[in-house]
């Protein structure tokens, strides 16, 4: 669960308020405590984590996996905290909230942006969703390992589901992966992976 704090504020205040310890979003001017991840949210995180940033590292690509950056919508007082960022380093010198609140909102800067699934999945496939796609950011994953989100997103009967939104003309437009099929990714191609072994990272059975 995430937990709204009281009081509506600027981005800007957001960004001072900030504290080292914890991880914050704003939302529509409202803060929010993210929850703690549970251990199978993290196994998928640092999965990923590892198998892109040795893709990157082989590709000699100029990208690298950030800690606590932020994303800023376009519009509106929101900025999330993603799961997994891919940053493309030659554009910071273009951001102008970088060096001070380690924060981007330029499509140039993110390739790819994941997130994995947890209670607050309404904020994945809605929120950012429509924010990230505004930002024109060329590629989203939602990793659902353990189908929580709805049915029009995952299926009816639900069942683990990656999604992978990519923007063309301005759309994002979705396909989705299970099971043991590969997963296709513009930004990665060479990615070598198939969504059963993502989501058994996640502690899914495999089938």
């Amino acid at each position: 669960m995430t937990q709204a704090l009281p009081k509506l504020v600027t981005f800007d205040e957001f960004a001072a308020w900030r504290p080292e310890g914890g991880r914050y979003e704003l939302h529509n001017g409202a803060i929010v405590e993210m929850a703690q991840p549970v251990g199978d949210h993290e196994d998928v995180v640092g999965f990923l984590a590892l198998e892109i940033s040795a893709d990157i590292k082989r590709l000699n690509l100029p990208y690298y996996i950030p800690k606590t950056v932020l994303v800023k919508a376009l519009e509106g007082e929101s900025a999330y905290s993603p799961d997994i960022l891919i940053i493309n380093r030659p554009n910071l010198v273009n951001e102008p909230l970088w060096k001070k609140e380690s924060t981007v909102n330029q499509a140039a800067s993110i390739p790819l942006i994941i997130e994995i699934v947890s209670t607050n999945w309404r904020d994945d496939y809605y929120k950012k969703l429509a924010d990230y796609e505004a930002i024109g950011i060329p590629e989203y994953w939602i990793i659902d390992y353990a189908a929580i989100g709805a049915r029009k997103f995952i299926g009816n009967p639900k069942q683990p589901t990656m999604s992978i939104y990519q923007l063309i003309d301005g759309e994002y437009q979705v396909t989705q992966f299970r099971g043991t099929n590969r997963i296709v990714s513009p930004t990665f191609p060479e990615l070598n992976l198939t969504a059963e072994q993502i989501f058994q990272a996640g502690g899914l059975p495999s089938s």
